[in-house]
């Protein structure tokens, strides 16, 4: 067994590690990191375009981030909230871009308008007052509102050809929107990292254990898969980022903050179309309103998607039922991540989300016919021949209290000495401010010194002020932002 001694682990190589290796590498070129990840590639698992949405999440599109609520009004904060943190990942790769630390934008990001569309007088109604809402702030000024027939069919010419019905259709559109191929965009980052000196990278590295010794550091023990060998490393910090294998590893580490957390795996399913002559015919991620009962991650869209550079389309998710915590997990993982602290939590949320098990039971059986259905009333025209299906990555809702949580969540040690990220959408959108949270959380000291605010300002320079609050800042930087990624 070999042993070696870090300033910082990351567990996991996708996109949160990937980020977060970068912010460290850029604060102080001197720390040394480590990327264990599993598989024998970065990026292949959460982050993977095939796995998942690749809608740079900025709630222009996706009508759950807006609720209804018990007044009836629709509420925005969650999407101003969302836009706001997807600016800053804008910012921080446009400076990576810049800096020639990313290769051009065009290898991980596109233009894409993100538009709703709804159909009905209830739904119209809301989505009326949702784009008034929106709009009426800097951040969402750019949507459009249309229920003409002719504005929607040039928006989206699949959506709206052989439309019929007596009922009205309404959609809004933010022009620039973006399709990130967030699989990509991980391996450009870790890339870039490999060729810094004090950053190694390690695939098909598992983690065995991980204890926290009497001086605060970690000790972790890594199994090579193809050699069978071990090793041990030590670390100051260590940041656990694989997506759902990050549960078991958090409970392993047995800190008193990630107590009680459980985990609620759910599969997805895309129906695909490659044919050249109907891809080229959509550009545009069309999101809907979710069906009554699906959770907020089964909003049906019909994406624009490119990935590794080919073009194609994408309609669900469907969701299903599974008992893994990864797409190359364990059907035991469900299982071994019930623990004293979190079963009556699991229970509860059990009891509480029956109608949600029922309806991911039902999805996953879902025949071919039943999904084409379900994709006609976006493109009524579809025919089965043309669309094929594909296995999505597998996402872990929280359960914390007894609640199931549709979010992402930071977990962190009260000594900094460790944090761990939960959760699922919109998870990738908003990588680079959950990995300045855990800056913030876990080098508080270093924050304050060594000059880490200016260079963190330099990378991100809307960092320490609100977007939400301060339209002058967001004049100024977003176009900055939209050039530099080729989104104008």
């Amino acid at each position: 067994m070999t042993e070696s001694s870090v300033d910082v682990l990351l567990v996991g190589g996708g996109i949160m590690s990937a980020t977060l290796g970068m912010l460290l590498n850029q604060l102080d070129p001197t720390l040394t990191i480590v990327m264990a990840e599993r598989l024998e590639e970065a990026g292949r698992e959460c982050s993977d375009g095939w796995n998942n949405a690749g809608t740079g999440h900025a709630g222009y599109c996706e009508l759950n981030y807006t609720p209804v609520d018990a007044f009836g009004r629709v509420e925005i904060f969650r999407a101003l909230s969302i836009n706001a943190a997807f600016e800053v990942s804008l910012q921080f790769w446009s400076s990576l871009v810049e800096r020639d630390l990313l290769p051009a934008p065009t290898s991980f990001i596109h233009r894409t308008p993100h538009l709703s569309f709804v159909w009905g007088e209830r739904d119209v109604a809301f989505l009326r007052e949702r784009h008034a809402r929106l709009s009426a702030h800097p951040l969402f000024r750019d949507m459009e509102y249309s229920e003409n027939a002719t504005t929607l069919a040039d928006w989206m010419p699949l959506v709206m050809a052989g439309r019929t019905g007596p009922g009205p259709v309404a959609a809004t559109r933010v022009v620039y929107g973006t399709d990130v191929d967030f699989g990509s965009l991980t391996r450009s980052l870790v890339k870039s990292l490999q060729r810094q000196p004090n950053f190694e990278l390690k695939l098909g590295h598992t983690v065995q254990s991980l204890t926290q010794k009497p001086n605060g550091r970690w000790q972790v023990e890594l199994r090579e898969t193809r050699r069978m060998t071990r090793h041990t490393i030590e670390a100051s910090f260590v940041f656990l980022g694989a997506g759902g294998a990050t549960l078991p590893l958090l409970q392993a580490s047995a800190i008193p903050e990630g107590r009680g957390y459980g985990g609620f795996p759910v599969s997805g399913q895309w129906l695909i179309c490659r044919h050249p002559h109907i891809v080229s015919r959509h550009h545009a991620k069309v999101y809907g309103k979710a069906p009554l009962g699906a959770p907020p991650m089964s909003v049906p869209h019909l994406d624009t998607r490119i990935i590794d550079g080919q073009p194609a389309l994408l309609f669900g998710p469907f969701a299903g039922f599974t008992t893994r915590f990864a797409k190359r997990g364990s059907p035991l993982d469900l299982l071994a991540s019930v623990r004293s602290d979190n079963l009556i939590s699991m229970l509860s949320a059990g009891v509480h989300h029956l109608d949600l098990t029922c309806y991911l039971v039902g999805e996953a059986f879902k025949s071919h016919a039943e999904r084409m259905a379900s994709l006609k009333a976006f493109y009524p025209e579809a025919r089965e021949e043309d669309w094929s299906l594909g296995i999505a990555g597998q996402r872990v809702q929280i359960i914390k209290q007894g609640k199931l949580e549709f979010g992402t969540e930071i977990v962190a040690a009260r000594d900094g000495s460790l944090a761990a990220l939960l959760g699922a959408s919109p998870g990738a959108s908003v990588s680079a401010q959950a990995m300045i949270e855990v800056i913030e959380r876990c080098f508080r000291r270093r924050l304050q010194q060594d000059g880490w605010q200016t260079r963190l300002k330099a990378l991100v320079p809307s960092y320490g002020e609100s977007l939400i609050e301060r339209a002058y800042l967001l004049e100024r930087i977003r176009p900055r932002t939209l050039e530099a990624l080729g989104l104008v």
